[in-house]
């Protein structure tokens, strides 16, 4: 039985450094670099950073972070900032951090100083274990993975694309 138990955790701790790798390689293939990752753990003891979401309506209401704002990536809604401090720490997330790297890097050209990219996106968020909220704010174990393509980066949760 001992032994049992340790296979299970040797075999879903290498399945996340997997995981963890693909994401890694995806990442390094679509995104440049030019602004700075905030990892899961970092955030989730942070609380002062204003969170944007970066991905289209239709995904943050199935699902999003906490007090996260919509902000949208095909269409950008900026006019949302116009109140917040630009000194503030913002993050940006998206599904792993491809799109919001994207927007992260237009809000530093308008003058935002501290602006961060969600290493892992929401996948990432869920995955090591935190909530996510519907359009009601319900918590809600639904996660919008865009496609089926990128719900191969999703290991828990129901998906929905």
């Amino acid at each position: 039985m001992k032994n049992l138990i340790l296979s299970t955790f040797l075999f879903i701790s290498l399945l996340s450094k997997g995981q963890n790798k693909a994401i890694d390689s995806v990442l390094n293939k679509y995104t440049s670099g030019e602004i700075p990752y905030i990892s899961v753990d970092s955030l989730s003891k942070y609380k002062n950073a204003i969170l944007l979401d970066a991905r289209e309506i239709e995904e943050y209401n199935v699902s999003h972070l906490k007090n996260a704002i919509h902000i949208g990536y095909l269409n950008p809604d900026f006019i949302k900032l116009k109140s917040i401090d630009k000194t503030k720490n913002i993050v940006v997330y998206c599904s792993i951090g491809i799109r919001s790297e994207e927007i992260a890097i237009k809000l530093k050209n308008k003058g935002f100083n501290k602006v961060y990219n969600l290493y892992g996106g929401i996948f990432a968020w869920k995955d090591s274990g935190y909530a996510v909220f519907d359009i009601r704010e319900n918590e809600t174990h639904k996660v919008h993975t865009f496609s089926k393509k990128w719900s191969e980066y999703l290991n828990t949760g129901d998906k929905v694309y």
